[in-house]
């Protein structure tokens, strides 16, 4: 799953994919996954903060 276009994704799926990526792919590091995919981890944090999910770091998701 490319998250190139995750401006233009449902928050919920978003949020779905993220925490999916995040846990196998990444150890809860959102830096590592902002740079893998290349995107503004401060406007995902955005995206996702808009529909009312937070990253918390001591999870390494968002809730």
């Amino acid at each position: 799953m490319n998250l190139a276009n995750f401006e233009s994704m449902d928050p919920v799926m978003l949020m779905s994919i993220v925490n999916m990526k995040l846990r196998d792919d990444f150890a809860g590091d959102l830096d590592k996954l902002a740079n893998f995919f290349d995107i503004d981890k401060a406007a995902l944090e955005a995206k996702l903060a808009s529909a009312g999910f937070d990253f918390l770091p001591e999870a390494g998701q968002f809730r």
